[in-house]
């Protein structure tokens, strides 16, 4: 059973004074717990006016469902120049302050590349192309100040899934030195430019993590966060749980999971091809099922929730359904592991961030 002080924002002691006759009640603030969604698909799903739906079959914005379901933080990539307006810096600016009006919290993840940025891909962005190793470090900083002093966000990430570095190949991992110079100019201009924003370095999976964060134990990031999906990090809970408890006791860091998702199906609702499609890729004991989901993601909860410095855990693509249309080639890879169904109906799973 989940320990039941992560479910409250407050709890009372009893204190009794040195003066017999009075007794004091004084309120203790508990750790905030992170039930978050990556969210970043919205904005551009509300130009193509599909309706979702919540847990009721009722027509609701998306991100009011997400909220009343339970989430309480939203997780927003930040791309530097996309393709189009999307997760760039002013739709971001602008959704964040929507984020904030609700009373949920900002996370943001800066890629520093005009695109994806993961273990496998970590492109520069297209306009630093040609730079001095000083002149990108400049860049980076005033980039990542930009983004802290407008937005102000709760937390901000220092790059995408960060394994083998960013900012190829100056920030490779390969280049250690360069990467840490790096890092620690972004930390510094968050740190400058937003004392309360809370810095996390996101690594994907928990294999070599250790060798990861060893490398950068003595810059200045407050929590460390990883990435669990099965199908790439393995499929033992019980290795994942000991592995975010050694990491956090090794390097005495607050941990959460930074992403996780889980498919409700193996079917398909447009005709781009899925990352999830066969049992081999998912946990024996989960099925591709609305309870499968929904037993999954409580696990992942129960699990960082019994980490004593867990605090919290997000789900990626949780709106990434197929909002392009049936027909679509480019649409989602996503749309089973949604939290919304092929009929755009909030999925038995959403449940799970209520306390």
């Amino acid at each position: 059973m989940i320990k039941k002080h992560l479910y409250f924002s407050v709890f009372i002691f009893l204190i009794f004074a040195c003066n017999k006759s009075e007794n004091k009640f004084i309120l203790v603030e508990k750790p905030f717990f992170i039930k978050c969604v990556d969210a970043s698909f919205i904005p551009e799903i509300r130009l193509t006016n599909l309706i979702a739906k919540n847990e009721n079959g009722q027509a609701e914005d998306m991100l009011l469902t997400l909220k009343n379901a339970g989430v309480n933080t939203i997780r927003l990539r930040i791309w530097n120049h996309p393709m189009n307006e999307h997760s760039g810096l002013e739709e971001v600016k602008t959704f964040s302050n929507e984020i904030k009006k609700l009373g949920l919290k900002v996370w943001l993840t800066i890629h520093y590349s005009d695109t994806w940025a993961d273990p496998g891909a970590q492109t520069k962005p297209s306009t630093w192309n040609g730079l001095t190793f000083v002149q990108l470090k400049d860049s980076m900083s005033v980039y990542t100040a930009k983004i802290s002093k407008e937005i102000k966000p709760d937390y901000i990430q220092i790059g995408n899934e960060i394994n083998n570095g960013f900012l190829w190949p100056e920030g490779s991992f390969s280049y250690t030195s360069q990467m840490l110079e790096l890092l620690n100019e972004g930390i510094k201009a968050v740190k400058e430019n937003s004392p309360q924003t809370k810095i996390i370095i996101h690594f994907a999976g928990y294999e070599k993590a250790d060798y990861f964060y060893s490398k950068i134990s003595n810059l200045n990031y407050d929590i460390i966060g990883l990435s669990y999906y099965p199908i790439w990090h393995g499929k033992s809970f019980d290795t994942l749980q000991m592995k975010l408890q050694s990491l956090s006791f090794k390097f005495n860091k607050p941990i959460l999971i930074a992403e996780t998702a889980y498919p409700f199906t193996f079917s398909w609702n447009d005709w781009t091809n899925n990352i999830i499609g066969d049992s081999s890729q998912i946990l024996p004991e989960y099925s591709a099922s609305l309870k499968g989901q929904k037993d999954y993601l409580n696990k992942i909860k129960y699990i960082i929730s019994n980490i004593p410095n867990g605090i919290g855990f997000a789900y990626w693509g949780a709106e990434f359904i197929s909002f392009k249309g049936s027909e679509a080639k480019n649409g989602s890879s996503w749309e089973n592991q949604a939290l919304w169904d092929f009929n755009n109906h909030a999925l038995p799973a959403m449940s799970v961030f209520n306390d």
